[in-house]
């Protein structure tokens, strides 16, 4: 009987610790991605910002510019770039719209987002663009790989439609959870106006004839929770700029918009609060499930050999039975 327990023992403990990394290694790759059809909004703010007033192309200073992010998941265009890249893919739909303390539009700037739905890498393929122009992505943009490591990153920047470094700066504990601090720099470039100009009447075409052109640089910062790859807090100090042509009536250059871009606080709680759920599926594939089922497995096994060990313990002497006694004669 022990030996067939030690046995059933034995094959649970065996059993165990090959689903130890075939859970880590196998099921988490291919199972944890992000969802098709997910929609996010995400409202940002810039205080006491510098906006230029494009009746009297004068810059002033506002008391509040807001930015309003979208990203909503089109679920019918990531079937059509599966069925012709036959990967899995997520493809974003994205809107950036920038409104005064007047509630009048400063930019408004679609874009289109492919990636694959696991590594969070983009996929080219038609459709993909920055404010109906087309682009190749070459780096991130929104989100980080599940499971970021502690190393610098290629990030699309979508105002100058290039690709540069951003830079692992360290690890930090952002409102209760460990994220690592990342930062990119955006040199001043020279950036064409958006297809919607805030100005009715005035055209990017009807600008470009004035010689007048629109340069910009950021400092981008995020906050990355690594397990999952979302940014819970993100902020730039963005600046832009008119340059030279008729429209500045001989001024060198004119400040359009300059200010520090930060998440809005009910914002930032909702992510935070978003993150940390979302990070429990990922924990339990990558190490609560695995080193559970592997300590499991190395009890099991323990136990098994105990049982084996004491079934083939030998038997001790058998006990002498007791001498017939002996009749006694008168």
């Amino acid at each position: 009987m022990r030996r067939k327990a030690g046995l059933i023992l034995l094959a649970l403990a065996v059993f165990f610790t090959a689903l130890s990394p075939l859970l880590r290694w196998y099921v988490f790759p291919r199972l944890v991605k992000v969802p098709a059809n997910q929609y996010q909004t995400m409202v940002l703010q810039a205080k006491n910002a510098t906006l230029l007033d494009y009746s009297t192309m004068t810059p002033r200073t506002v008391p509040e510019v807001t930015v309003v992010q979208t990203l909503k998941g089109n679920v019918e265009a990531a079937r059509t770039v599966r069925r012709t890249t036959g990967r899995d893919v997520v493809v974003w739909d994205g809107l950036s719209y920038a409104q005064g303390p007047d509630g009048q539009m400063v930019s408004r700037i679609p874009e289109r987002y492919i990636f694959d739905a696991h590594s969070q890498q983009p996929v080219h393929a038609a459709g993909e663009m920055v404010d109906q122009d087309p682009v190749r992505r070459d780096g991130i943009e929104f989100k980080w790989p599940f499971l970021t490591q502690k190393r610098d990153y290629e990030y699309f920047d979508a105002q100058a439609s290039v690709t540069a470094p951003i830079h692992y700066k360290g690890t930090r504990t952002f409102r209760g959870v460990t994220v690592y601090y990342f930062e990119q720099t955006i040199p001043w470039t020279k950036v064409p106006f958006p297809k919607v100009m805030p100005v009715k009447g005035i055209t990017p075409e009807g600008v470009a004839k004035t010689g007048t052109t629109r340069w910009y640089t950021t400092v981008r910062r995020f906050w990355v929770e690594p397990l999952t790859g979302a940014p819970v807090y993100g902020e730039e100090i963005h600046k832009e700029e008119l340059r030279g042509g008729a429209l500045l009536g001989g001024r060198v250059k004119v400040t359009a918009f300059a200010g520090d871009v930060k998440m809005r606080e009910d914002y930032i709680r909702s992510t935070v609060a978003l993150v940390k759920h979302n990070r429990l599926p990922i924990l339990l594939l990558t190490s609560y499930l695995p080193w559970g089922f592997l300590s499991l497995g190395l009890c099991l096994l323990a136990l098994s050999l105990y049982l084996e060990a004491r079934g083939r313990r030998p038997a001790g002497p058998a006990p002498a039975e007791p001498a017939e006694p002996e009749p006694v004669t008168a």
